[in-house]
């Protein structure tokens, strides 16, 4: 594990080096204090000549407002942090890449969803990539592969791993999160760091998206979706509990996936599967950040009636997707529940139809129901599916028939392809 004060390699640093050659403009968009900036400057040093405008600053700001068309000059790369703050430069960027097409010119980064910005006059279309740049996963913070996607698709049910860890370790990990900031603190200053996120979150990024009249009412509604990350998004059901009208709580759930604190999970179904409920699932993008507003640290976790199992779902979760923006298969991320609520946490398909679907266990022992769903899921998708993993938080590798394995949960960061 990295040390502190210490830079974290970030695995997407390589992929935005390779967009650079063959791309105009590349966009790292992620929440705050993910390490967009870092990448950013990490990128500008393998290019000589770089300038950096950081629209943080008060002054910068001004003048990319003022003349957003002679801010964007330059020769070789310009790295323009927080662009999003300056949603005039948009234009003016596209002119100078329309102008000159030539690949590597504009390095971005933005704190909210590019496309989501209200005002935004044009985002690039066909002229920008967009890179997602996700709180850390563990692979990132342990210097270990991460690469767990490939190595499903690739190996099936060979895959195999032992591990050292135990529940307790699994659940310190859920509590800690993936926020650079946050893993380098004791429990005591994460809470400190957590609690100021989300005042500036709130403050700053979901007020430059759009008017919120009560901005209590949705600090007490991220409360209500921590405790309710990795069950099924149900907007009425959610009106209903939170007192919020339909309307405004739709709107409040697009703000909060657009400034990266939560995630819409699609149902995954096909035409052999017409019993599939179409909910999509919620997940919170940190858990760290989740168990802090529930008030949950490793122990009240591990208690009975504590909130390990959808947690620990949610850990997993956003380990995989962080994974899907770098793994070689090319892969979406779903869950598949039916109306007789059988259901599979994640189902990963490739862009050939292949499936590995996987369940998350908080326990150690694994009971011949726990893999109910993955064996009802394989019966229906036949030779699609590559395997199904139940991940838990023993310590070995265990069959259970064909294709169907239980797996420690860090093979997440550790199986490699």
């Amino acid at each position: 594990m990295a040390s502190q004060g210490e830079l974290i390699p970030r695995q997407l640093t390589a992929l935005v080096a390779e967009a650079l050659l063959d791309t105009r403009v590349v966009a790292i968009n992620g929440a705050r204090q993910v390490g967009k900036s870092t990448l950013a400057r990490l990128t500008a040093t393998t290019h000589p000549g770089t300038v950096i405008r950081l629209l943080d600053d008060p002054a910068t700001r001004q003048a990319a407002q003022d003349d957003p068309v002679d801010f964007v000059e330059h020769d070789g790369l310009m790295v323009i942090d927080e662009a999003q703050l300056a949603p005039d430069l948009f234009r003016a960027i596209k002119v100078a890449v329309d102008t000159f097409p030539h690949p590597g010119q504009f390095l971005l980064t933005g704190s909210s969803q590019i496309l989501a910005l209200r005002h935004l006059p044009d985002a690039l279309p066909g002229r920008m990539e967009i890179v997602e740049l996700w709180p850390l996963s563990q692979g990132e913070i342990d210097r270990t592969s991460d690469r767990f996607v490939d190595a499903a698709f690739r190996n099936g049910p060979a895959l195999a791993h032992s591990s050292e860890l135990r529940r307790r370790d699994y659940l310190d990990r859920a509590v800690r999160g993936g926020y650079p900031e946050a893993i380098r603190r004791t429990a005591r200053r994460r809470a400190a760091f957590f609690e100021s996120y989300l005042t500036t979150l709130i403050e700053r990024d979901v007020t430059a998206l759009s008017v919120i009249e009560r901005r209590g009412e949705l600090r007490r509604l991220l409360a209500l979706l921590a405790g309710r990350s990795g069950n099924l998004l149900v907007p009425n059901a959610l009106a209903t509990q939170s007192g919020i009208p339909r309307t405004t709580l739709t709107r409040y759930l697009e703000l909060l996936s657009a400034v990266f604190l939560v995630k819409s999970i699609p149902a995954w179904s096909s035409g052999q599967t017409r019993r599939a409920v179409g909910a999509a699932k919620l997940a919170f993008v940190d858990s760290g950040l989740a168990c802090h507003l529930l008030g949950q640290d490793p122990v009240r976790l591990a208690e009975p009636g504590g909130a390990a199992g959808p947690m620990l779902e949610t850990f997993v979760l956003m380990e995989l997707a962080r994974q899907l923006t770098w793994s070689d298969e090319r892969v979406r991320l779903y869950h598949y529940r039916t109306k007789d609520q059988v259901e599979v946490d994640a189902v990963l398909e490739a862009a050939d139809g292949r499936i590995v679907a996987i369940e998350v266990k908080a326990s150690s022992t694994i009971r011949a129901e726990d893999l109910t769903g993955l064996r009802h899921l394989a019966s229906r998708v036949g030779p699609r599916l590559v395997a199904g993993y139940v991940l838990y938080t023993g310590q070995q590798t265990l069959p259970f028939g064909d294709r169907l394995r239980a797996l420690p949960i860090d093979a997440l960061w550790n199986a490699q392809p």
